[in-house]
């Protein structure tokens, strides 16, 4: 079978204002070099890019006002960096999972896909879940160990074991591809 790919970032919008997100923002920061260099590698192979974020009780898929409403001092340069681009998707999630209730599933099946790469925050909470659920949809996956954070190194670690050892993630850096 070919494997057809789509990235997905996971809360990458983010205003970071909550307990240890400045701690999530300063991971985030030093990952942001391999999150630009696989935006590059979906851009350059063609890969649909998918963000799928929380939507800070606007209930809408506006990506502008949901930058707007994240955007503070802190966070500015990095959501500038990591903004989607005109040809990239953006749906809105309530919960953990960028499957629960949200347009996912059907989108990757319109774009048919059956392998993701997936990259965002937090790696323990809204990755692995996102990450769990696609795996029960028999997607393959790769979760790139330099392209999640969780606001606490210790759960990251375990989160991406997990993700090696129960969801047959491919869990190789991206810096190394």
């Amino acid at each position: 079978m070919t494997k057809k790919t789509a990235i997905l970032f996971i809360d990458f919008i983010n205003d970071f204002n909550f307990q240890h997100g400045s701690l999530l923002l300063k991971e985030c920061y030093t990952m942001l070099p391999n999150i630009l260099r696989l935006k590059a590698y979906a851009n350059k192979h063609n890969l649909p890019i998918i963000y799928i974020n929380d939507h800070y009780k606007l209930w809408q898929a506006n990506l502008n006002r949901i930058i707007d409403t994240c955007t503070n001092e802190k966070n500015q340069s990095f959501l500038k960096q990591i903004a989607p681009s005109e040809s990239d998707y953006f749906l809105i999630k309530p919960k953990h999972s960028a499957f629960h209730q949200t347009a996912l599933q059907a989108l990757l099946v319109e774009l048919n896909v059956n392998h993701l790469i997936i990259s965002g925050i937090a790696g323990n909470i809204c990755v692995l879940f996102t990450a769990n659920d696609a795996y029960m949809r028999e997607y393959t996956l790769h979760v790139p160990s330099d392209c999640i954070a969780s606001n606490d190194v210790e759960d990251n670690i375990y989160a991406l074991k997990m993700m090696k050892n129960v969801l047959k993630a491919d869990i190789s850096p991206i810096h190394k591809k």
